[in-house]
């Protein structure tokens, strides 16, 4: 709470200064290229990605609760057919069909039954399958290693980084974006600074990632 005071989402170099502080340093510790903060939860972040990102053959990893909030937002996509979209159990992995895919969809842990995917084995499937790989890293930024594997990550203020609630950020490499026919979930109205970001979960993340190593 130390970090939080009255700031502007423009022309406020204090609010600047702290947020590209913490971009770079979740930037650095998730090794992704580009990060954009939004003010609204994980789910949020996933729509707005899906939308931006995820298009053709897309395989979901069925693990529980959360990876069916997954293939729940890709089935109500305009630009993915539902026929495009397979739902795969985790523990038939290896049954999978010898087919290429653009997308694996997974969550990195399921918090909903408490399971933790093996995330070395999902990246050798999306290689083996030439798909890009999308993991919902809500409950595992912060607690769990190699989120350089994927090339779209999505995940919250709290939790593993111990922040307020109510920012969420989309994190990605150089792949191509797509265009929407919203202006909210368009991309790059968030890499614009088009709406109100989340000010002062920004500030709480400042106060926080100054001193991260010894939240862990």
């Amino acid at each position: 709470l130390t970090e939080i005071k009255p700031c502007f989402g423009r022309n406020d170099d204090q609010y600047k200064e702290a947020k590209g502080f913490v971009i770079k340093y979740l930037c650095k510790m998730t090794s992704h290229k580009n990060l954009i903060s939004l003010q609204g939860s994980a789910t949020l972040a996933i729509e707005i990605a899906i939308a931006n990102f995820c298009r053709g053959k897309i395989l979901v990893i069925e693990t529980g609760y959360y990876s069916k909030r997954i293939y729940n937002i890709l089935t109500k996509q305009n630009n993915i057919s539902s026929q495009n979209i397979d739902y795969h159990s985790y523990d038939l992995l290896s049954q999978l069909p010898k087919e290429n895919y653009d997308w694996i969809l997974c969550c990195y842990t399921e918090t909903s039954c408490a399971f933790k995917v093996d995330i070395n084995l999902i990246k050798k499937i999306s290689n083996d399958l030439n798909a890009k790989l999308f993991l919902d890293a809500t409950a595992s930024i912060g607690l769990e290693q190699n989120h350089k594997l994927a090339d779209v990550i999505c995940y919250s203020s709290c939790k593993g980084l111990f922040g307020l609630t109510g920012a969420s950020f989309i994190a990605y490499n150089e792949i191509d974006i797509f265009s929407t026919n919203s202006i909210y979930l368009d991309i790059y109205t968030h890499i614009s600074n088009g709406v109100t970001g989340p000010y002062h979960q920004i500030l709480s993340l400042y106060g926080v990632l100054q001193n991260y190593p010894k939240y862990l």
